[in-house]
């Protein structure tokens, strides 16, 4: 059992909440987190997974259900398979106001944000705190060992792979998740998209990690429109497997790109599509530095602040920044990533760092250590990174 950072604010929503949702993709570890959570609730927590039709079917008449275990947490699984509770929820939390039960109601856990969170956003406004439960972390694990970071990097933050034997079981697990998402899920949740196009996708989106997004070509290559390819990824993004990044947009009289760049967030899953299986054949990879950028960066949102926004910065003269962290006017953080043990920052990134005022500059590199690589720029781990962004 991996302790989870999340773990102790779920928590404290469910002592602050008639109902918490926690959100993120199959197998992330969702069910795990929740049943761990809830181990010394009493009375004991009521679990129903709502891909079982013998658990649905007690749901057929949910107010008498939900009145006959009131003061029980109720664990909901996979709610979006059944969006009709969201309304009789609303109805029956209000109701347990009147009644004098505020919190801790029920635990609702989800797959996907797309239907999730359409559905609770109208109806459960005010009664419901949001985590989205991200892959394993790099503070989960034992970073301070000898090649875990690496590991994690390789295999990704899915627990059973990144927990696998070795790293061809581990390639095996991430290879039959990518094929039962295309072939069952995705076509359970979203439109009906052949299973061989959101393949070719998913992989042009794996050559390209960290690239900007060219909706017009990627439609080309899949023989779609440029409208159909953004819905497609917007798909990927809202079932929490893909992340776009903006441009930062601030007014600085530049001329600035428009176009978003575009990450498969968990890093296994990016070499699994790419066939790669051990960290030779991935330092080998021209992939290497876009997918050690998408980790790096997948890590420090996770760290990141509700009150501080992420953005990457570009402008057509060639000035470029990979991560902006924005707090308010005055708190600007430029983060350059580098897969180097000897980093260095170019031309681009001071350019970057003098248009937008940044107040702190940092590049992250795979070591351990902190030194200063130029004036007022630090090289810092993934680690303290994370650290000083939770701090903003």
């Amino acid at each position: 059992m991996i302790d989870r950072k999340s773990e102790k604010e779920i928590q404290s929503f469910l002592q602050e909440f008639p109902a918490v949702a926690i959100l993120g993709p199959r197998q992330i570890g969702k069910t795990t987190l929740a049943l761990d959570i809830t181990t010394a609730f009493d009375p004991v927590p009521i679990y129903l997974d709502l891909e079982k039709p013998s658990d649905v079917f007690k749901l057929r008449e949910p107010e008498d259900y939900f009145e006959q275990h009131k003061g029980t947490l109720i664990i909901l699984d996979e709610i979006q398979r059944v969006p009709e509770l969201f309304p009789i929820l609303r109805g029956v939390i209000d109701q347990r106001r009147r009644e004098g039960y505020r919190t801790g109601q029920f635990l609702i856990l989800g797959s996907a944000s797309l239907e999730l969170l359409k559905q609770s956003s109208e109806t459960l406004a005010g009664r419901i705190a949001y985590k989205e439960l991200s892959g394993i972390n790099v503070s989960e694990i034992n970073y301070r060992q000898a090649g875990e970071q690496d590991k994690l990097w390789l295999r990704g933050g899915f627990p059973d792979s990144f927990l696998a034997s070795d790293d061809d079981a581990s390639l095996r697990w991430r290879a039959n998740f990518i094929s039962t998402y295309l072939e069952r899920e995705i076509p359970q949740i979203g439109p009906r998209i052949p299973a061989v196009v959101l393949r070719r996708l998913w992989t042009m989106l794996a050559y390209s990690q960290a690239g900007q997004i060219n909706f017009a070509q990627l439609g080309a290559n899949l023989d779609v429109t440029a409208p159909t390819a953004k819905r497609y990824v917007e798909l990927l993004e809202d079932l929490l497997l893909v992340r776009t990044l903006r441009p930062w947009a601030g007014n600085i009289g530049k001329r600035l790109v428009k176009s978003p760049k575009v990450y498969i967030r968990d890093s296994g899953l990016t070499h699994a599509l790419l066939n790669l299986t051990t960290m030779d054949d991935l330092l080998g990879h021209p992939v290497v530095g876009g997918s050690w950028e998408g980790f790096v960066i997948e890590n420090l949102l996770f760290s990141l602040p509700d009150s501080c926004t992420a953005w990457f910065y570009r402008t057509s003269a060639g000035a470029e920044i990979d991560l902006v962290i924005e707090k308010d006017a005055k708190t600007r953080v430029a983060i350059e990533i580098k897969r180097s043990m000897t980093p260095a920052v170019t031309k681009g990134f001071h350019l970057g760092s003098e248009d937008i005022g940044a107040t702190a500059r940092y590049i992250v590199y795979p070591g351990k250590g902190r030194f200063s690589v130029a004036k007022g720029i630090t090289a810092i781990s993934i680690i303290d990174m994370m650290k000083e962004v939770a701090a903003l």
